[in-house]
This record gives C-alpha cells, structure tokens and sequence, in this order.
C-alpha cells in the first residue's frame, strides 16, 4: 500500500489561496491533464507519485461537460473518488455532478505509458461499506481524517463501477 503524507495532498498553491478553493480549479487543471495525457498518467507538481484519475462529468446545474484530476483509491481493483475538497464545509461541485448525472467516462494509466478511458457508474457509498472504504483510506493518505474533523458534512465516498448501470 502506498501512504501519502497530507504534505503530498497539500502541496504548495499560489500564496494565498486554500487546499479546497473552487479557483485552484481553474488553474491547476489545464497544465495537469495535459501531463497526465503526455505520460501516460503520470504527472509533476503538486500530484506527483498520487494515483490520479481524470473524471468527465456533467455539470450538475449547467449540462456542461467537466474535467476534473482527482485522487483516487483502488481497493481490489476497485476505484474510489474522495469528495473531501480539503474539509471544506461544503462537497466539491463534482460531487454533486455525481450525484444527479452518475454515468461517467474516466481516464487512468494503462500499460505501457498509455491512458486508457472507461464508462462507469459513480454509486455513493454508505453504512457500513463506506465506513470499511474509509477505514482503507486513512490507513493510506492520514490526510483525508484531518479533513473529515475540520468539517461537520460527511466526506461522500463514490465507487466508479464499470460500465453504465441502470
């Protein structure tokens, strides 16, 4: 298993600007999927040596297509997003993009330097398989716990099950 330190998932932003900012968005996105397609899924920066996956989404309110790098858990080959937006009060917007359009296309590393995309289904975990889920990820990336006690929400978790389910 491989642990990422909080340092790791908080590497440095533009001065001034927060972990779980809707602006860091905007800038840090372009240059990082760019990388991420170029290498095969790996990338520099603020998310070296993460496990990355891209997600396209559509926009919950808007209909518009969103692209976002996130960091995901494979738990016997199963992926998990983390809607923790850094503790924040609220979910990140992709969340509730999940949420209301849960049919999904998802880009990850492949063999061999290549991106390889899939269509999935985004299932928000609860009860006792989210908290079994959560458990698996404090043990790897500490960080997330952290983030769960600066906020009142519960942090969703979401499973990418392949394929479109009904």
């Amino acid at each position: 298993m491989t642990e990422h330190s909080e340092a790791q998932l908080r590497h440095t932003l533009p001065k001034g600007m927060k972990w779980y900012d809707p602006g860091a968005t905007g800038l840090v996105n372009p240059g990082v999927l760019e990388e991420f397609q170029a290498n095969g899924g790996k990338v520099g920066g603020r998310y070296a040596g993460m496990p990355l996956i891209v997600l396209h989404s559509v926009g919950a309110k808007s209909g518009e297509p969103r692209t976002n790098p996130l960091y995901h858990l494979d738990v016997d080959g199963r992926w998990f997003l983390v809607g923790s937006y850094g503790g924040s009060p609220k979910a990140p917007g992709w969340a509730h993009n999940l949420r209301a359009n849960p049919k999904v296309r998802v880009d990850v590393p492949g063999e061999e330097g290549s991106v390889r995309s899939f269509e999935v289904t985004a299932q928000e975990l609860a009860g006792a398989e989210r908290e079994r889920i959560w458990a698996v990820l404090v043990g790897r990336a500490p960080g997330f716990a952290e983030y769960q006690k600066s906020t009142s929400r519960v942090i969703p978790l979401f499973e990418l099950v392949r394929g479109w389910q009904p």
